[in-house]
């Protein structure tokens, strides 16, 4: 069983990216047929993209959707409109008949790798990968979500998982997850890391009428009651008030760093587990993408913590990976630019000449 010093380790190799690659990338930019800039964020993706492959000419062509999955004891709070069962049985259907990530994925050109890090009950498909720590977590609202150690282990299963896509030649994942409850979860840890009003932080999930948001948001407020966690400890953060799927989600990121592999950012839950992710090691905050802005009323709050932009606001919150599949496009979209788009020297046109030299020009006249 790998321990807490093994995950240090780990985390001590984490390094950033190489910014003569990002500087490389942006200067073959600028030589070719259009406006200096004008793909704005598209550019920045490549550039990084390159940094994080080391290579001028960074590619994406095999890529994965990593789902995490995992149960909260705290649905017994009466904090959702369904109960634990739907988490195991959109697991079990995701690459057997179609859930929502099934047809995004297919458009994305993506495959998708559904985990089970913490289902309260045995899934019964091979296709689901197992990384199973416990059933499900406990009820937050009364006791902790798990232990230390479990907290530890739900980390590394995300790691593994990004070792084996590493190993298996994939170049780029996004990530998704499933939980019954994990909103609730997610908003507390939000409230309590970022300093923020839990109503300000909390939305309906998956729907929940008036008089359930308020009772979620009194639930969200008797957890940070009950328990005290270091905010500088996020292992701590994630034993007391987390969830398996969410330490799987910060053993993605992390394993991002640490094998050199771009990761997207999907939505809300995804992006707590990033900050959580970063606040462990800084430097994995340069193989970040976020691919939009959720509708959840923390969505943004929380792309600026991790000072991150969206490349596309949607009002979406459906998870899963929804969002940050289609980032996927975003990606194919920046490199056949970058690859396609002519020189000015091919295209026989004249060079743009960048502003900042235009503006020492004419100080000089």
């Amino acid at each position: 069983m790998k321990t807490e010093t093994d995950l240090k380790k780990m985390i001590e190799k984490i390094t950033y990216i190489d910014r003569a690659y990002e500087r490389t990338i942006h200067e073959r930019w600028n030589h070719l047929a259009k406006p200096i800039g004008s793909l704005g964020l598209l550019e920045d993706m490549v550039a990084r993209l390159g940094a994080i492959q080391e290579n001028i000419h960074p590619s994406v062509q095999k890529r994965a959707i990593v789902v995490m999955a995992g149960d909260h004891g705290v649905v017994a709070e009466g904090v959702t409109q369904t109960g634990q069962e739907v988490t195991k049985s959109v697991m079990e259907n995701m690459l057997v008949t179609a859930s929502s990530i099934t047809p995004f994925a297919k458009i994305s050109h993506a495959d998708v790798i559904p985990v089970d890090v913490g289902i309260a009950s045995d899934i019964e498909t091979d296709l689901v990968w197992k990384k199973k720590v416990r059933y499900g977590t406990g009820n937050i609202r009364r006791e902790a979500a798990m232990t230390r150690a479990e907290a530890v282990q739900s980390i590394f299963a995300g790691l593994e998982v990004m070792k084996e896509l590493k190993e298996n030649g994939y170049q780029a994942v996004a990530t998704g997850e499933m939980g019954i409850g994990n909103t609730t979860m997610s908003s507390a840890i939000c409230a309590y890391l970022l300093h923020q009003p839990v109503e300000m932080v909390t939305g309906k999930g998956a729907g929940l009428p008036n008089d359930a948001y308020s009772h979620k948001i009194q639930v969200i407020k008797d957890i940070l009651n009950l328990h005290k966690p270091d905010e500088n400890d996020m292992i701590d953060v994630l034993t007391k008030i987390g969830g398996l799927e969410l330490g799987g989600l910060i053993g993605c990121f992390l394993g991002a760093g640490y094998y050199r592999m771009p990761i997207i950012v999907d939505g809300f839950i995804s992006s707590v587990a990033a900050y959580m992710a970063i606040k462990m090691a800084p430097e994995a905050s340069d193989y970040l993408f976020a691919s939009h802005c959720s509708e959840e009323p923390a969505g943004k709050l929380m792309l600026n913590a991790l000072g991150l932009k969206a490349y596309f606001y949607g009002n979406m919150r459906l998870g899963e990976g929804t969002g940050a599949a289609m980032c996927f496009s975003f990606m194919d979209y920046a490199l056949a630019a970058y690859e396609g788009i002519p020189s000015f020297d091919e295209a026989e046109i004249e060079e743009y000449t960048p502003f900042e030299e235009l503006e020492n020009e004419e100080n000089k006249g």
